[in-house]
């Protein structure tokens, strides 16, 4: 069984809870009596609508429960409805290291205590962030200390020492906690919630050999040998230096006869310097540099070195034959064989046209390639990359587009054969969830693999090792979460769209059969406020074949016998698909659209989660966008909605959608009209070296100037708003000068905003949002 809080109203609520093995779903307690008796209890503000609790255990044969209430654990008699005060056990809040504190506190959550002790030997200030990241006193604590402050699940709290130095964070949870300030709080690393992609098992190098008897370190950029009983050292290389240095980086065969050093050649040491024109502690501006390659520079090359011990000399070296290996961008995931026999580890070469497993054979050094992926445009090494090595059956699980789509396949880990393709069909494999080693199954998620609905829409499925078996775990027509119980044998499966309010449905893992409904969304009071669900929208592309999937959202005082001008927002970046496919009572494009728009996002070719011909047209192309694919949707919704006006067109986007939204109106100033473009990589060569190089492609060519936005600004028509922060580490600021400079020259008219202290997306910021409604508002409307 399990539980939950159904919201029925803005501030009220009703706790389910279902039987799972009967499919039943019933209310968890008379809400009136369990108020009352509450109340009694001394609870303040208890009314049988707006409870505020958290179930903890729910015994059905026992007819009671236990339940967190105003900082209290309670139980109650499901009879008599008397309740008890229970002895609370304090949690101890996860601590967040300075560098990771959240910006500011989540509103909404319920009411809570937090124990805050003082460890430190010094007197700690504590604050609380409030939801826009405004710090507020709430006293000192002494050393050794406590203090216990009433909060709500989701508030951010801050300690903080001598000399105004933040000594350790806390986000407070649903159940009480004690809070606990040490004096090393960088130690404390941030609680990330678990990857969704199965774990990849390799062993971590370790300078010290498994049998306890030896000793890697490099002194001079050597790498040296010591037997850790006789204290005796051996001087392995002699080649070694600051430029190419070996590293104690080391990884022991199980059987500790072997081991596999990395060398290491330096690339270069790009350093990009930023301005903090108007520091918050100082009157005179403050010069940062960073750390950033760029598309092109010359990166540092790992080399695997092999050694075979030997208790003459300590060790020979293995000479080993790089062909397989040559010009790396990395090398990595290095891991032995359980039986000693051979290494492997992952090249992906400069490029990204090849990534392969190479196997290298521990007595003779020969290397071989167990699984090549090769492509003429890119190996999308960044975002469909999985492999599982299943050493007990010698095989080994690989992801792949091989075939056109991406999909699994079985390999033999010895030869390199394909046992089976584990997966197939016209859709892709989106993630893997879990691999089942005993049953031979693997659980993923995917998309398209529904004929008839959306491809982008999230769907879960199970299949055998060697393909049989496919069994859909979802099936509704909607993108689809879910999350299993703890045996694992049944699933929550909670789907929504655009237009459609979330459902929640309790299934079977086994088969996927639906056992029954948990909870449907209700829109009602949402559309008497004139909310109109926003519009799923296709279209074919370029090619006059290839549906093309967009979102258009209309005013909520929309009325069809007008016109309105539209706004594209755009993120065209390779590395995902960015239409949003899941119900949102509110969004940004809405707020954009009640100015009197409406607003569209689409995802065009070269965008990813299709097939890969449909992926690669962003290679050696982001100049692209995909607008030709967004021009065609948006006249075929003009051609059916006549309300909208391609008279007046817009568009706006940021980082990768900065430099698309600049490209509109240098490419297709015929049909756009204004453009909003906010930290914006408008040269490809300025920007980060493995984002542009995966999709650009190395070495940089002609394509890299022929697709800048700052070569082809003198191309400029329509009005044109640049935004960039000054502090961007993510994107270099100075793209967005160098435009402008090359605008100046050509002796274009636009805006320009540089925001003083800010980083990347400026857009997020209450004040750039406002001045892009403004800007398109007067462009669009106001016909300026």
């Amino acid at each position: 069984q399990f539980w939950f809080a159904s919201k029925t109203g803005p501030d009220a609520r009703e706790y389910i809870v279902v039987d799972a093995e009967k499919g039943q779903r019933f209310v968890a307690f008379d809400h009136a009596k369990l108020a009352a008796a509450l109340t009694k209890a001394g609870a303040k503000n208890q009314r049988a609508e707006k409870l505020s609790l958290e179930i903890v255990a729910y015994r059905q044969a026992e007819k009671n429960f236990d339940f967190r209430c105003d900082g209290k654990k309670w139980q109650c008699d499901l009879e008599a409805y008397a309740i008890k005060e229970l002895k609370l056990a304090l949690e101890n809040a996860p601590a967040v290291a300075p560098s990771n504190i959240p910006r500011a506190s989540v509103a909404g959550g319920d009411g809570t205590v937090m124990t805050f002790v003082n460890q430190t030997k010094n007197v700690v200030e504590l604050f609380w962030l409030d939801t826009d990241g405004k710090r507020w006193p709430y006293g000192k604590i002494d050393p050794g200390g406590e203090h216990e402050q009433p909060t709500y699940a989701g508030h951010v709290w801050i300690a903080v020492g001598p000399q105004h130095k933040t000594v350790g964070g806390f986000q407070a949870q649903n159940a009480p906690s004690r809070a606990e300030i040490t004096e090393n709080p960088a130690s404390v690393a941030h609680a990330e919630p678990a990857p969704r992609k199965a774990p990849r098992e390799f062993a971590p190098p370790n300078p010290a050999s498994p049998d306890g008897k030896w000793l890697t370190f490099v002194k001079n950029h050597n790498l040296i040998l010591r037997n850790k009983e006789s204290k005796q050292e051996h001087v392995l290389t002699e080649d070694g230096s600051a430029d190419d240095s070996y590293s104690d980086h080391v990884f022991w065969a199980p059987d500790a006869k072997h081991f596999v050093a990395v060398r290491t050649k330096k690339g270069d040491e790009r350093k990009v310097t930023l301005v903090e024109s108007s520091p918050k502690d100082q009157l005179q501006p403050r010069v940062k540099t960073i750390d950033y390659l760029k598309a092109g520079d010359r990166v540092s090359q790992d080399l695997p070195c092999l050694f075979e011990l030997n208790e003459k000399n300590g060790a020979r070296r293995v000479v080993l034959d790089d062909a397989l290996f040559k010009n790396p961008w990395s090398i990595s995931e290095l891991r032995w064989m359980p039986d000693s026999s051979r290494f492997t580890f992952l090249f992906n070469q400069r490029g990204h046209q090849i990534l392969r497993v190479v196997s290298v054979d521990a007595s003779s050094g020969a290397a071989r390639s167990i699984i090549d992926e090769q492509s003429k445009t890119f190996v999308d090494y960044s975002g469909k990359y999985f492999v599982r090595y299943l050493d007990a059956t010698n095989e080994i699980i690989w992801m792949s587009e091989r075939d056109g789509w991406n999909h699994l396949y079985l390999f033999e880990a010895s030869s390199g054969h394909v046992k089976s393709q584990i997966t197939k069909g016209e859709w892709v494999l989106r993630g893997v969830e879990k691999v089942d080693l005993e049953k031979r199954q693997i659980w993923f998620r995917a998309g398209g693999i529904v004929p008839g609905q959306d491809p982008y829409f999230v769907h879960f499925a199970r299949v055998n090792f060697d393909g049989g078996g496919l069994t859909l775990l979802t099936e509704a027509d909607g993108s689809h979460n879910i999350s299993y119980s703890p045996d694992g044998a049944y699933l929550i499966d909670t789907y929504s769209r655009v237009d459609l309010a979330p459902v929640s449905e309790l299934r079977r893992s086994s088969d996927g059969k639906k056992i029954c409904e948990i909870e449907r969304g209700n829109m009602s009071a949402l559309l008497k406020t004139g909310w109109q669900a926003p519009e799923a929208f296709v279209a074919k592309g370029r090619d006059n074949e290839t549906d093309i999937f967009g979102v258009i959202v209309r005013p909520t005082n929309f009325d069809a016998q007008k016109k309105y001008p539209l706004i594209e927002l755009i993120y065209a970046g390779p590395q995902g698909a960015f239409v949003s496919k899941q119900f949102r009572a509110y969004s940004q494009l809405q707020e954009l659209a009640e100015l009197g728009f409406i607003v569209v996002q689409i995802d065009g070719m070269g965008t990813s989660y299709r097939s890969k011909k449909f992926h690669d047209v962003c290679w050696k192309n982001l100049g692209d966008s995909g607008f030709p694919d967004r021009i065609a949707w948006i006249k075929a919704a003009a051609q059916k909605y006549p309300s909208l006006d391609l008279t007046r067109v817009g568009i706006y986007g940021g980082s990768a959608g900065g430099q698309s939204a600049l490209r509109a109106l240098l490419a297709h100033g015929d049909f756009y009209k204004a453009a909003v473009s906010d930290s914006g990589c408008h040269d490809n060569r300025m920007d980060k070296i493995w984002w542009n190089e995966q999709w650009m492609g190395w070495p940089v060519g002609p394509h890299y100037a022929e697709q800048s936005n700052v070569t082809q600004a003198h191309k400029l028509t329509g009005k044109l708003l640049l935004l960039a922060g000054e502090l961007d580490t993510n994107v270099d600021p100075s793209s967005t000068q160098q435009v402008a400079n090359a605008l100046i020259k050509a002796g274009k008219e636009f805006e320009i905003l540089i925001v003083p202290g800010a980083g990347h997306g400026v857009l997020g910021l209450p004040y750039c949002w406002k001045r892009l409604e403004r800007f398109f508002y007067g462009c669009l409307i106001e016909g300026k």
